[in-house]
């Protein structure tokens, strides 16, 4: 698909700190005037923000990995129709806080969903738009989790191994798309990671 913006994607287990480099990177781009916006999954839009309250809630604690599975794609399905290809066709630079990396490394690895199903349904969900850049913060998942806070969501809640298998299936992806996926480890205070990252977003952007 031709489109003439820009899709960066900010990928990452729990606590990661890939909300925070997402915000910066948002203000670092305005602050060059470039035509940009930040959005998140799930949700971006209302009927998809309505689908992230179901997804995780603590209480909804019979729902199944298919269900979550197709509900994630629902919520990008309809971020994707409302904003994400509008944005790129108008030559905006889109950042987006995860996007099909999370539905594989979380309900694919972490969950035992097919991946290859899990692909299949994000061509269709997402129109067959994919990021030109992914960054990806590393980091343990006890690290993460204590970093997330006291008051965790649904996913936030799972086991320790679950969240190990997560950070598992996106090393993986990083290791098959090195071109895309930029690996960034969470081992340096934001300012130094965010070095890291300008690095990577000067160098598609050509800044």
């Amino acid at each position: 698909m031709d489109l003439n913006g820009k899709f960066i994607t900010f990928e990452g287990a729990e606590g990661s700190g890939k909300s925070t480099q997402a915000g910066l990177v948002l203000n670092y781009l305005e602050s060059k005037k470039l035509p940009v916006t930040l959005l998140r999954e799930p949700g971006g839009v209302k009927i998809s923000e309505s689908i992230r309250k179901l997804l995780l809630d603590v209480k909804n604690t019979g729902m199944g990995d298919e269900c979550e599975t197709l509900l994630y794609m629902a919520a990008r399905a309809q971020m994707v129709k409302e904003v994400l290809q509008p944005q790129l066709n108008s030559g905006k630079i889109v950042l987006c806080d995860r996007f099909l990396d999370s539905t594989i490394a979380y309900q694919g690895y972490g969950n035992g969903i097919d991946v290859k199903t899990i692909e299949q349904l994000g061509l269709f969900a997402a129109k067959g738009i994919a990021p030109d850049l992914t960054i990806l913060f590393d980091i343990q998942p006890e690290k993460g989790l204590s970093r997330a806070g006291t008051k965790k969501d649904r996913i936030e809640s799972r086991s320790l191994e679950y969240h190990g298998r997560v950070r598992g299936g996106y090393l993986d992806l990083a290791k098959k798309y090195p071109g895309r996926i930029k690996l960034i480890k969470v081992d340096a205070d934001k300012e130094e990671i965010f070095k890291r990252v300008k690095s990577h977003i000067d160098a598609l952007l050509a800044i």
